[in-house]
């Protein structure tokens, strides 16, 4: 019935309808960085990540799959009625390719990245360098834990150390990542784990803070830097999750997921002044 709705409302819409919705509506129009500069920017985020199997997603993924694991409101999801939904978090859907390759094989760690664009239908800042769809580039890792959270622990120093790694690379390419920082944010049991974390990861500045969010796992890790036009922000996002227990009903199952705002780094990170467009 939705469908035959949608069809009659599609065969109403004129031309003018067309042009005044591509001009007005936040989710239909482009992006403001240029192409060119994204995809240059993901060729240097997969190579840095080259111990991470790069995988191309859908744009839609099962209706839920933000809401019923990770415990997003489904209100600020774009729905379908053909039992999907348009992406909005990459990390969730490549949960369940994990889970789905763990039943598989349950002994063997899983370890993907993907570049995507996502959409999501909340307010946002009217800010320079937020839309309704934006492109993030993601990685995670799964697989059995082992004793003292190792293969948690070990993860996450895996995801700073390969993030610090591509800051590096990028500014070697017209970008600058000033007064760089990691925040490692913990419950009170894990504090111990954030310590063996900090002490992995080299000589970048780190800052110890309480968890207090519910939708991480005990562990999660923020990377700010300073735009070259001053303002610091908090570019990259990471940390353990409960997400695969949920999937495979495991409870011995981790996972570690992270992001980056690769869009929002091309628009504020590169040196010299920035436009819409490019």
């Amino acid at each position: 019935m939705l469908l035959g709705v949608l069809e009659e409302r599609a065969r109403q819409r004129t031309p003018a309808n067309l042009c005044q919705q591509w001009e007005q509506d936040r989710f239909v129009q482009p992006s403001y960085v240029d192409q060119r500069t994204l995809h240059e920017l993901d060729g240097h985020l997969l190579a840095t990540a080259s111990a991470f199997e790069a995988m191309e997603l859908s744009p839609v993924a099962p209706l839920g799959v933000a809401s019923a694991v990770a415990l997003a409101s489904q209100n600020k999801i774009v729905s379908t009625i053909r039992g999907t939904e348009v992406v909005s978090d990459p990390t969730n859907v490549l949960a369940l390719e994990c889970a789905r390759r763990l039943r598989v094989d349950p002994k063997a760690p899983v370890r993907l990245a993907t570049s995507h664009r996502c959409v999501r239908a909340q307010p946002f800042p009217k800010l320079p360098g937020y839309a309704a769809h934006f492109r993030l580039f993601c990685m995670v890792s799964a697989g059995h834990e082992r004793a003292s959270h190792a293969f948690t622990v070990d993860s996450l120093v895996e995801h700073i150390r390969t993030y610090l790694a591509l800051l590096d690379r990028l500014e070697q390419h017209g970008y600058s990542f000033a007064d760089r920082g990691v925040k490692l944010l913990s419950v009170p049991r894990f504090a111990v784990h954030a310590g063996r974390i900090a002490e992995a990861i080299g000589d970048v500045p780190v800052v110890h803070a309480p968890l207090e969010q519910e939708y991480y796992d005990g562990l999660r890790f923020m990377i700010s830097a300073r735009a070259p036009s001053g303002p610091e922000i908090p570019l990259i996002d990471g940390g353990a999750f409960d997400w695969l227990r949920k999937l495979t009903s495991n409870n011995k199952m981790a996972f570690v997921a992270s992001a980056i705002g690769s869009q929002l780094a091309a628009y504020l990170f590169r040196r010299g002044p920035q436009s819409p467009g490019g």
